[in-house]
This record gives structure tokens, sequence and C-alpha cells, in this order.
């Protein structure tokens, strides 16, 4: 966990240096994935999962904590402690500090104000893993999703209402004729993920697809939209069962737990949750299909 550590010190570094005048503060992500040895993409996503909270995030309240003690102290004006943490206006840092802190500048030089300290991160070696993951690596020629999408809520534990709406209103006709253009692995009416905001945090939007995997795109006049897949290795992680928390936990799995044991890192292309059904054809069990590169 040394790389991420060291990526946390260049944090508190540019912070550090914005404060004091020394550089513009700026934090440059791409750096921080050139320390831990990843690239940008596996460096937020990996970010995300190992401390909670996306990277801008923690940026933020490392930001507003320093700059609270200057605020407090009554010794600036806000325009130049703004300046300072790298806020182009005074009315910007107290959005940003009341985001934070749940209270404005003004209100936090009162007596009695309650503030919030984000501490450092340390990353550290836990000992978990004491349960083997099954998981397979898949090699598969470009394909073509094909069927409906809508922008929605992002929603990291429990149920989606928007999910479940969305899946009513195309109808069990629709779903049907979706999963009769699937003609090839991985099979069925497939739920694609894609096109997420940056940071994933919850609430954010992101494409949600009920979509076949197939060779040929539909005819013209389908109302189905589609898009290219190229070509990829593919990490396969199955459920246990069907249930929704112990699906959106294939995620963190990934994340939390196969990356950072595995010389691999995630490619920027859509994400496939696939059900896979018994002997009697009846749901069993999920498996999530994420594209990987090797590193190194």
């Amino acid at each position: 966990m040394d790389p991420w550590n060291r990526a946390i010190e260049h944090i508190e570094q540019q912070i550090s240096d914005g404060a004091g005048y020394r550089s513009a503060g700026e934090v440059d992500v791409a750096a921080l994935a050139r320390i831990t040895l990843t690239s940008e993409y596996h460096f937020r996503r990996m970010f995300s999962v190992l401390a909670g909270m996306p990277i801008s995030e923690y940026i933020r309240r490392r930001r507003m904590t320093a700059a609270a003690s200057a605020v407090v102290s009554g010794d600036e004006p806000l325009q130049d402690i703004a300046v300072r943490f790298g806020y182009a206006s005074a009315d910007a840092f107290s959005r940003a500090f009341r985001a934070v802190h749940g209270v404005g500048p003004a209100d936090a030089r009162r007596s009695g104000a309650v503030l919030r300290s984000q501490p450092p991160l340390r990353f550290s070696l836990s000992v978990k893993g004491t349960q083997q993951m099954d998981y397979r690596l898949q090699n598969e020629d470009a394909f073509t999703l094909v069927g409906r999408r809508r922008r929605m809520p992002l929603v990291h534990h429990g149920p989606n209402p928007a999910l479940e709406q969305f899946r009513e209103e195309l109808g069990l006709a629709v779903l049907r004729e979706i999963s009769s253009l699937s003609t090839r692995s991985p099979r069925g009416v497939l739920a694609v993920s894609t096109d997420f905001a940056e940071d994933r945090a919850d609430g954010s939007t992101f494409e949600y697809w009920l979509a076949a995997a197939t060779d040929e795109a539909p005819a013209a006049g389908s109302g189905h939209e589609t898009v290219r897949v190229p070509a990829r290795q593919w990490l396969v992680l199955e459920s246990q069962g069907m249930e929704t928390e112990e699906v959106q936990q294939l995620w963190a799995k990934a994340y939390g737990e196969w990356f950072p044991a595995n010389p691999y890192e995630p490619l920027a292309e859509p994400e496939l949750l696939a059900t896979v059904f018994d002997q009697e054809g009846k749901p069993d069990h999920m498996e999530l299909w994420l594209a990987v590169s090797a590193t190194g």
C-alpha cells in the first residue's frame, strides 16, 4: 500500500503549498495515478472503493479542513483565504466550505460552531480474503450491444427505483424482443452500465441499458439503439444468489479485493450484468463482466 500512501502525501503537500502561496495548490489526479502505477481511470475507481468516497470529495474535505482554522481565527478576509486555498472568489469558497462543514464561514466564526474535520487517509494492509473468490478471465471478440437505454441516478445500496421503473415501462414484449437478439456470450437480456459521472458518487447519473450481445445490428426501424464493444478480455465474477445487496457487492469485490491482488486494471468499457438460469429456467445468480487489461 506504500504507493497509495505516497499519493496521499502528495495531496497533503499540494494543499499545503497552495495555502502557503508556494504553488497554485491544484491536485493533479493523473499525477496521483502515476504515483500508484495505475491509469487515472483505475485510480479513481480504486480510490472510491478503498476510501468510501470519490477522490474529488476527499480533496475538497481535506482542503476545507485545512482552511477551517484560518476561517475561525478571523485574522484574514474571506477573499484572501479563498485565494490561498485555490478558489477564485469568496462565494465559491463559501459554497465549498458549507458543503463540507454544514455552516458557512461567517457562522463558523461564531462561538460554539460545530465544524467537521477530515483526517488524512492512511492505507494499511488488513487480513481479509480468508474466503477464496471464484472468477474467470474470458476472451471475447468484438460484439454489438442492442437494446434500450436511459440516463438515471446511481444507487450504491439497495434497490434502484428508476431501474425498476424503466424495466416496467419497456414491458415484457420489448424485453423478449431484446432477448431474441442475443447471439453470443454473455447471453440473454443484460443490464449494462456505462458513461458514469467522473466520481461515481451515490446519486450521480449513468447510462443504463437493457440490451443483448449480438454479432449483427438490428433491422432498421426496430427502435433499438446500439453500441459497439471491441474485442477484450473480461473478468467474470459470480454472485451466490439474486439478492440486490449481494449483486451490488460484486463491484466492491472486484475493485476492493480482486484488482489489488491481481496484475490487471479495468478498461473504460460498458459493464455487463448477466442473469444465469438454473436447469429449470429460474434465475439462479448473476455474473458481472468487466473488461480488463494486464498491467506491466
